[in-house]
C-alpha cells in the first residue's frame, strides 16, 4: 500500500474570473479518514471533482493512490459525488447488480454481497421495490452501498451526510469507521465540524479556494490555545473579576467558564484562587473544531 493515498501539490482552478481553488497542497496517509472541511463556495467540491479527473485543474499535480493518472486506479476507488442519481425505475437490487457489472464485479460474487449490504443499511425488505418509491434517506443509503460495493481501497465521499436523519447518520459514521479499521482511506467533505470532530483522524480546512490550516486534529488543537478555563468553586468568588488575568466569565449553573487573557498562565491563575475559595473542579477547555473554524474563516463570511 502506498503511503500517501493522496497527494494534491499547488492545485489551482478558475472558472472566469473565480478563483475556486488556489495553490492547494495537501498530503492524505492511507489508512485514515480525512475530511475536506470548509464553508459553503470554499472549493472542496471543486478539489473532489479535480482528484477524480472529472474537471481538469488549471496547474499543479494530483497523485491517487501512486498514479498520476485517475484511469489506472479507478477500480480502487468508490466515490459518492454531491449530486447524486440513481436509475429511479429499477429495483434497488438490480441498481446494485448493474452498478457492481460496470465496476467489473462477477454475478456470483455480487450475488452474494448484495444482500449483506442491503441487511446493514437496512433495505433489505426494499430490495425488490422501485428506487423511486424510496424516501430520499433511502436513496442516499442506497447510493452509499453503490460506492462501496466493489470494496474499494480509497473512499471519496461528497457532503455524505446531508439529507440523513440522526439514526442513519450514526450508521454511516459507523461504516466509515470499520472501513478505516480494515485499511481503507476515508476522504469526505462537510461544512459540519461535529461531524469531522467525532471521525477525523486528519482534517483540511479551506476557505475561499485556499488551504487555512491542516494536521491532525490533535495538532491543530494545539495551535489554538482556548484560553478558557472551567472551574467549579464553593465560596465567595466575586473577586474573580478584579483578578488582571481574567478577561471575561460566564455562568453555567455551579460551573464558571473564564476566559483569561492570551498571555496569562492558567497554573498562576490557579494559585490565586488557592486559599480564597474551594477548588471542586478546574479544566482547561480545549477549543472544539468548530471554535476554531469560526475563529480562522468566521470574520471571512
Amino acid at each position: 500500500m502506498v503511503n500517501d493515498a493522496l497527494i494534491l501539490d499547488n492545485v489551482s482552478k478558475s472558472f472566469g474570473e473565480v478563483r475556486a481553488v488556489e495553490n492547494l497542497s495537501a498530503s492524505l496517509p492511507a489508512g485514515c479518514i480525512y475530511g475536506f472541511l470548509g464553508p459553503n463556495g470554499a472549493g472542496k467540491t471543486t478539489t473532489i471533482r479535480m482528484i477524480m479527473n472529472i474537471i481538469r485543474q488549471d496547474s499543479g499535480t494530483i497523485s491517487v493512490l501512486g498514479e498520476t493518472t485517475i484511469v489506472k486506479v479507478l477500480d480502487r476507488i468508490g466515490y459518492l459525488p454531491e449530486d447524486r442519481g440513481l436509475y429511479r425505475k429499477m429495483t434497488v437490487r438490480n441498481v446494485l447488480y448493474y452498478i457492481g457489472s460496470i465496476k467489473g464485479m462477477k454475478k456470483n460474487k455480487l450475488a452474494s454481497v448484495i444482500p449483506l449490504w442491503l441487511e446493514k443499511m437496512d433495505l433489505a425488505e426494499w430490495a425488490d421495490k422501485k428506487v423511486e418509491s424510496l424516501s430520499r434517506g433511502m436513496q442516499q443509503k442506497l447510493q452509499f452501498i453503490a460506492t462501496v460495493i466493489n470494496d474499494p481501497e480509497l473512499l471519496i465521499l461528497d457532503e455524505p451526510f446531508s439529507g440523513l436523519d440522526p439514526i442513519n447518520l450514526d450508521l454511516l459514521k459507523e461504516i466509515m469507521l470499520e472501513m478505516r479499521s480494515t485499511g481503507k482511506t476515508v476522504v469526505f467533505s462537510t461544512h459540519m465540524m461535529e461531524h469531522a470532530e467525532k471521525l477525523c483522524d486528519y482534517i483540511l480546512l479551506i476557505d475561499r479556494g485556499k488551504k487555512i490550516v491542516d494536521g491532525t486534529l490533535e495538532d491543530i488543537r494545539s495551535r489554538y490555545d482556548s484560553h478558557v478555563v472551567s472551574v467549579v468553586l464553593e465560596g465567595d468568588t466575586g473577586f474573580i473579576r478584579t483578578l488582571p488575568v481574567v478577561k471575561d466569565i460566564k455562568a453555567a449553573n455551579r460551573r464558571l467558564d473564564i476566559t483569561l487573557h492570551e498571555n496569562a498562565d492558567s497554573q498562576e491563575f490557579l494559585k490565586s484562587l488557592m486559599g480564597k475559595v474551594r477548588v471542586i473542579a478546574f479544566e482547561e477547555k480545549v477549543p472544539s473544531l468548530h471554535e476554531i473554524f469560526i475563529h480562522l474563516v468566521g470574520g471571512n463570511q
